[in-house]
């Protein structure tokens, strides 16, 4: 079982007919990064015309179930989330909202302060907001994940600790590997992961080590290191792959409407746009690279079953129902 924790794509048939090419099974598919609620919804209906114009290729993703359909019928299950918690605006009315059009993860911050927590490119770190502990509670009553990828160490591990559910990082990697703003410390990997939650390592360049030129080497060695110290049982992969956007979008990312000048993140004025993949990742095709590169680092297939898919798919199983 193919699993992929975060991808932000522009959506093809090409795409879709990759990812049956590289067998990936399931896909937790960004359809906000800065939308509102009404934007939201228009994302959704673009997705019900996709269901509907490749339904040999995709189908919808609500529960775990609906990945073992997908793998039966040959087709890639998809779930919704958000990089940020404007769809649901101010109003906590609109988690369950949310949860009921699809969505089933959802980050509390995308790398600024937010009205739950603080992003990990502010300066000082407030940790979960009262506001945010309110959400918390109700993204956990109805089986909404709480996502941390682009959040503040205080605020992650606050969040780790405060939810009654697991939570997740669907897209980072250990700072010790490379110390990007967006990846994690130990002590923040540790609360997510002894909680229960979960860490996708991402394979977008500013994450790597070396950047696009990582090798397939040093990042499954990163991998098997990580799963040494914090357990195999709680990592899985989320590649943050953003195929075939024009650079415009990754400024989107990145600036939203909170800013009048472009915001260049983890890049740099002279490449601000999106970076080059590396060459063993260059699509959904290449996930056959990494479980290749995870047993020749020293992982067995038990282990490398659990990194490709199978935690994610036990986290889903888990997670994306009302609480019990």
């Amino acid at each position: 079982m193919r699993i992929d924790g975060l991808q932000y794509a522009n959506w093809s048939e090409k795409i879709f007919r990759q990812m049956r090419i590289g067998g990936v099974d399931a896909v937790h598919v960004t359809i906000a990064y800065h939308e509102m609620f009404r934007e939201t919804v228009l994302n959704f209906e673009q997705w019900n015309r996709w269901f509907e114009q490749y339904d040999d290729l995709i189908i919808r993703g609500l529960t775990a179930a609906d990945i073992d359909r997908a793998k039966a019928t040959g087709r890639t299950a998809i779930f919704f989330g958000f990089q940020n918690p404007s769809p649901i605006e101010d109003d906590i009315g609109l988690v369950e909202i949310n949860h009921t059009l699809g969505a089933r993860f959802m980050q509390l911050t995308y790398n600024n302060q937010s009205l739950l927590a603080t992003g990990c490119y502010e300066a000082e770190d407030m940790g979960l907001t009262r506001m945010g502990r309110e959400v918390v509670r109700e993204m956990n009553r109805v089986g909404l994940v709480v996502d941390m990828s682009h959040s503040a160490d205080r605020s992650t591990i606050e969040a780790a600790d405060f939810s009654d559910r697991p939570i997740a990082i669907t897209h980072a990697n250990p700072h010790e590997w490379c110390p990007a703003l967006r990846n994690k410390k130990d002590d923040v990997i540790r609360a997510v992961t002894q909680n229960g939650g979960m860490l996708g390592f991402s394979l977008y360049p500013h994450h790597l080590k070396d950047k696009t030129d990582c090798t397939l080497t040093s990042f499954c060695e990163m991998v098997a290191r990580t799963a040494d110290k914090f357990g195999v049982d709680n990592l899985g992969i989320g590649s943050d792959l953003c195929q075939d956007h024009p650079d415009s979008v990754v400024e989107w990312m990145r600036t939203g409407r909170w800013t009048k000048t472009i915001d260049y993140g983890e890049g740099s004025a002279a490449a601000p746009g999106f970076p080059d993949m590396p060459d063993w990742f260059q699509d959904n095709r290449d996930f056959p690279n990494i479980e290749t590169g995870l047993r020749a680092v020293g992982m067995s297939d038990d282990e490398v079953g659990k990194i490709m898919g199978g935690n994610w798919y036990r986290f889903f199983a888990a997670n994306f129902g009302p609480a019990t």
